[in-house]
């Protein structure tokens, strides 16, 4: 076996890159339909014929114009790699071939992977690849990565990589282009289907705004009905007939107590007896487990489908009112799921302003997905109206502070270019793998975490580490955020994994006005370990502890405020 070649895998975004660098590598490498989701670049290897490649998951470029640090970072990739294979949406030709040839002026080896083959005949288009493959001077194979058509072909033409021709000056690109078209692409007329219909319906300015208001409520209804369904009929009946006897039948002939009540706790009631193994599984697989997979079941359909770009068009003029543009909603959708991967989209975000006021978004407009189905999970024991405060809230002060830091901060709005896929009928096959090793994720990081948090309480307590805490933060608490004394050792935690500090807040018997301040102010008042040390990665120290600062103050001023207007609300007849 010779020396490795480095592979860069070079496209538009939106072309399929991920999927075809997944199918190459096997590496478990989770593609989305939209923008930002290989900013922070993969790399993988692949063994063939006695060859070994290290394949590199490029950010997606529109040309070799560097434009923000992701087309810096594209670039210097493509500079330094051994092979160029350049992944063109078969559907867009024209567009895609811009980069083509400026790739092709660069004289590296290179191939040309024309994706989503099995769209063209859907609309009626005909490609002559040996006529292009004749034009462009370097092997061109046909493929569908979502099906993995021509993926072997593809690898095996990786052997015979070569430099194509500099077909033409800079100037001159876009006339020059057009004659390729024109030779190796013929179109059919054929009546636009009802997918197509429904995609021009759902970028248009008012059917949008109506499309994706009845698609986040459908989420949400979805979600609660599924969750509850998981909850009550799957895991609460395993949990209370099979796992809970065993366990306490197996934990009964410990001789010590302290060990006994430290893995069982005291009593029965599982969130009542605070014990590693009843408290902590309970609250891990019964209360946060079916909303966890519920949520991302969904938004994995949502990415895969390809209506996620479609919303950050829509919320364009919105956006443009915070001082930014639709574009930054990607990130924003993204930090749905979890901050860090949004914090590192960021980086298609063109200056630093942009990215103070997106990222202070993706801090407080929503909780994360895991944090999300923590609060729907505890807090529909409130009723639906709680839940919905909650996040009404988050929303609400994400807006108002931008709104403000848009004034304060100078800078213009950029304007918004972003590629739109078409919609696709999703793979079941990838979405069940999707949805696996996020399964996967959760047991390995967040059931494990919980228990940890659990211990960690029990430890505390006895070591009288919480009642010199709790007697610290007693007073602000109360006072400010009108909660029992006893969370403050669960905000502590929160620093390591937030949504594990809210899954904590189940035993405590808050009221549902308590429950909103704690779910709103904990969301808010400090990023998890992960999400902390990655926005000072990508801002800076100094302007990271500033956006904290600002979201910090925001998190304890609408939790006194909340309280206030709770405790108004107790005095004038109002329970809350």
């Amino acid at each position: 076996m010779g020396l490795t070649k480095k592979v860069a895998i070079v496209g538009n975004p939106n072309v399929g890159k991920s999927l075809v660098f997944s199918r190459l590598t096997g590496v478990g490498v989770i593609s989305a339909n939209y923008p930002g989701t290989t900013v922070d670049t993969k790399t993988g290897k692949l063994v063939h014929a006695g060859e070994e490649f290290e394949l590199v998951d490029v950010p997606g470029i529109y040309s070799l114009e560097a434009l923000s640090r992701a087309d810096e970072a594209a670039i210097h990739i493509i500079d330094t790699c051994d092979i160029v294979v350049n992944i063109i949406d078969a559907t867009n030709l024209e567009r895609n071939l811009n980069l083509t040839l400026g790739l092709l002026a660069k004289a590296k080896p290179m191939v040309v992977c024309l994706n989503l083959w099995d769209d063209t005949a859907h609309k009626g288009i005909s490609i002559d690849l040996a006529a292009i493959e004749e034009i462009l001077g370097v092997p061109v194979v046909a493929a569908s990565a979502l099906r993995g058509d021509g993926i072997p072909r593809l690898v095996d033409k990786l052997h015979s990589a070569r430099p194509g021709r500099a077909l033409c000056k800079p100037a001159d690109t876009w006339a020059h282009i057009g004659a390729i078209v024109e030779k190796v692409q013929k179109l059919s007329h054929r009546h636009h289907t009802a997918l197509e219909m429904l995609a021009d319906f759902t970028i248009h300015p008012a059917g949008g705004l109506v499309f994706a208001a009845l698609v986040l409520a459908a989420v949400f209804a979805i979600v609660r009905v599924m969750g509850e369904s998981l909850a009550s009929r799957v895991c609460e009946p395993l949990f209370s007939h099979l796992y809970n006897p065993f366990i306490l039948h197996l934990c009964q002939h410990i001789p010590l107590t302290f060990v006994k009540e430290l893995l069982v706790g005291r009593g029965a009631d599982p969130l009542a007896s605070f014990g590693i193994l009843s408290t902590g599984v309970y609250i891990a697989t019964v209360l946060v487990f079916p909303y966890f997979v519920s949520f991302y079941l969904l938004f994995g359909l949502l990415e895969d489908v390809g209506y996620l770009p479609r919303i950050a068009v829509v919320l364009d003029t919105l956006f443009h009112r915070l001082g930014l543009h639709g574009y930054s909603s990607i990130p924003v959708m993204l930090g749905l799921g979890c901050k860090v991967p949004a914090f590192l989209a960021t980086r298609v975000l063109t200056t630093k302003r942009e990215k103070i006021l997106t990222m202070s978004l993706i801090l407080m407009s929503a909780p994360c997905l895991p944090q999300s189905a923590m609060i729907i999970s505890l807090g529909m024991r409130y009723g639906t109206s709680v839940v919905v405060a909650v996040f009404a809230i988050l929303f609400l002060l994400a807006i108002g502070t931008n709104v403000i830091l848009n004034k304060v901060t100078k800078g213009v709005t950029p304007e918004l270019f972003m590629e739109i896929p078409a919609y696709r009928l999703p793979s079941l096959r990838l979405m069940a793998r999707k949805l696996w090793i996020r399964i996967v994720e959760y047991f390995a990081e967040v059931f494990p975490m919980i228990a940890v948090g659990v211990l960690v309480i029990n430890i505390l307590d006895a070591l009288s580490v919480i009642r010199f805490v709790t007697n610290a933060l007693d007073k602000p608490l109360s006072l400010l955020l009108g909660l029992p004394r006893e969370i403050a050792p669960v905000l502590i935690l929160g620093f390591l994994r937030k949504d594990v500090s809210i899954a904590l807040l189940a035993p405590f018997g808050l009221s549902a006005g308590q429950f909103v301040i704690a779910c709103v102010f904990m969301v808010l008042y400090i990023p998890c370990i992960a999400s902390f040390f990655t926005l000072i990665k990508e801002l800076g120290a100094l302007a990271a502890f500033r956006v904290m600062a600002i979201v910090f103050g925001s998190a304890v001023a609408i939790g006194a405020l909340l309280n206030g207007a709770f405790s108004l609300g107790k005095m004038w007849g109002f329970s809350v």
